[in-house]
């Protein structure tokens, strides 16, 4: 191994990655803060070179930004009634019932009626809306960085209509929480270690590669898994919406990145993707809903290793990479060094995705909102 290459077990502390136990123990130490302050230093770069248009995809994905803008006061129906319980209960119904598909005898779910599963649906509702709202902040702080940072004048006038969409998504998805759902979660240790990882980096382009490909482009595969199994038309209306945006954001770290990666070394892609696989890890790990669990007053060790046969949770673990994998084979991440990565996704189980439409390729389609 050459110098500055990391082991597996360096990246994601651990030695495997599927080891729930050294997955769970890694929580929160401070649920009651209320500000966290994350160091970063670097480059804010100014460039005297305005013209515009010299980067024409760019150019083109800020008009798009600028004619695609929406309010999220007035252009959601606001006055939908939701009943959270109702809403469990419907969602299930529709997508086969509680538990269903996994065999629960001899498990702490055996017991378990219908309020017990009413419950688990309201109080993962509550984690999964929150820790949506705690990544758009992060994607905020992100992009606001992006904007300081990077050289170029097309990616600085995108990334500004890109922090206003951040700042909106945070907006509604925290007013959806206050006004719809029963109750907020701090944010999942997982997650946070992420975002400050990618803040903490003083180089642009793991910025971008951070948020802009892996958190957004497995928020982008995480909506759209919601907005399929969702029966709530708001929450249907609100993800379109986002889905919209998301999908421009992954466009734009896409664009931006496969100039610049060009002209890395192959030591230098290989940090590229060792910090991509670790963000991948790193976001998998967050959907375990360790909090919930202990909010129910259960123990993840027990009851996550059973939830994990369920055939939905197997399909919705893997269908968070299908925006992710492609994008990185687009960036020539995947076959990269060897092809480091593409040994990791493969060892993942999601490399099949690898020639699934890439964002910016499906972009269009999320055009038309409604």
């Amino acid at each position: 191994m050459s110098e500055g290459m990391r082991e597996t077990s360096e990246i994601i502390d651990r030695n495997e990655v599927n080891d729930l136990e050294a997955i769970l123990s890694v929580v929160n130490t401070d649920q009651d803060e209320l500000i966290h302050t994350v160091h970063s230093n670097y480059d804010t770069i100014f460039t005297w070179d305005y013209e515009k248009g010299a980067r024409p995809r760019l150019a083109k994905l800020y008009e798009k930004a600028k004619s695609a803008q929406w309010n999220a006061e007035t252009d959601l129906p606001w006055s939908t009634l939701v009943d959270q319980e109702q809403l469990v209960v419907a969602n299930a119904v529709a997508n086969g019932g509680f538990g269903s598909g996994a065999d629960l005898s001899g498990t702490p779910f055996a017991k378990w009626g219908d309020k017990e599963w009413v419950r688990l649906g309201v109080e993962s509702q509550n984690w999964t809306l929150s820790q949506f709202m705690h990544g758009e902040q992060g994607a905020l702080v992100c992009t606001a960085k992006i904007v300081e940072s990077v050289p170029w004048i097309d990616a600085k006038y995108y990334a500004a209509t890109q922090v206003m969409d951040e700042a909106r998504h945070v907006e509604v998805f925290s007013k959806y929480l206050d006004d719809k759902l029963s109750g907020h979660y701090p944010i999942n240790a997982h997650l946070r270690l992420l975002l400050d990882d990618i803040i903490a980096d003083s180089r642009w382009d793991m910025t971008y590669l951070g948020m802009q490909i892996m958190v957004e482009g497995l928020a982008l595969a995480a909506f759209g898994f919601m907005y399929q199994m969702t029966t709530e038309p708001l929450l249907k209306q609100l993800l379109r919406y986002v889905m919209s945006d998301e999908a421009r954001h992954v466009a734009f770290g896409v664009i931006s990145l496969q100039e610049y990666y060009q002209q890395l070394s192959t030591a230098e892609l290989r940090e590229r993707q060792e910090f991509a696989f670790e963000a991948a890890v790193r976001m998998r790990d967050r959907f375990l809903q360790q909090e919930v669990w202990e909010r129910l007053g259960m123990d993840a060790k027990d009851v996550v290793p059973v939830l994990m046969q369920v055939p939905e949770r197997q399909m919705f673990q893997t269908m968070l990479f299908s925006k992710i994998v492609p994008n990185c084979k687009k960036l020539g991440l995947l076959d990269a060094a060897d092809g480091w990565l593409r040994q990791r996704f493969t060892e993942l189980g999601v490399i099949t995705f690898e020639d699934w439409a890439d964002t910016g390729e499906e972009y269009d389609s999320l055009q038309a909102v409604g």
